[in-house]
């Protein structure tokens, strides 16, 4: 063997052993070259290979089931389990599960409300196009120079207001200068209504 095939041959069985005791459970050598040949490159003839140098070394152990070879890690390497830390880890699975339950059914809740949310704002915008749809289809739309235009005349109206209500202020007021009476019984012989009668203020110019 060259000296860089045995270093490939090196570097692959490190890299199967290590994978093998960090999964701590049993592969095929395919499943190792499927899960290990994008991060690392391996080919599959290299990890055959390698596997069955570990195997040989007593390094991994290996099984036959019918006709395919299953090799997973020593498990003399490992520490043993007492049954006191084995309930203590059941118990943890226990209340991991039942956490994961109680998220899973709050995120399921949330999700309908979500979902209700979203229906409901569908429903408002769709409201909301078929209005706008509608504004825009409608003929009857003030256009600015309409607009302007009514400014305009009120502008207008306004000012011949200001000038009839002068008008009328200034002849009363010549006729009071030789009325007897007073300003309001003079109105009221008379019949004159005014603005402040009905509350109506001139709007300011």
């Amino acid at each position: 063997m060259s000296k860089g095939r045995g270093e490939a041959a090196a570097g692959a069985s490190g890299i199967l052993l290590k994978y093998l005791q960090e999964q701590n459970r049993p592969y095929s050598a395919q499943d190792v070259f499927g899960n290990l040949q994008r991060e690392h490159g391996l080919g599959k003839a290299a990890v055959v290979k390698a596997l069955e140098q570990l195997a040989q070394q007593g390094k991994i152990k290996e099984k036959m089931y019918g006709k395919q070879k299953i090799y997973f890690a020593d498990q003399d390497q490992f520490d043993m389990v007492s049954d006191a830390d084995l309930q203590c880890l059941d118990a943890k699975i226990v209340a991991l599960t039942a956490k994961m339950q109680s998220l899973q059914q709050s995120c399921r809740h949330m999700e309908a409300e979500m979902q209700k949310e979203i229906q409901e704002l569908k429903k408002e915008c769709a409201g909301y196009t078929e209005r706008l749809k509608s504004i825009q289809a409608a003929t009857n739309h003030v256009t600015p120079e309409e607009k302007e235009q009514v400014y305009r005349e009120k502008q207008k109206y306004y000012k011949e207001w200001r000038k009839r209500k002068r008008m009328a202020t200034e002849l009363c007021d010549a006729i009071l200068e030789g009325y007897p009476k007073s300003k309001k019984q003079f109105f009221e012989e008379v019949g004159i209504e005014t603005d402040e009668d009905y509350n109506v203020k001139l709007p300011d110019p």
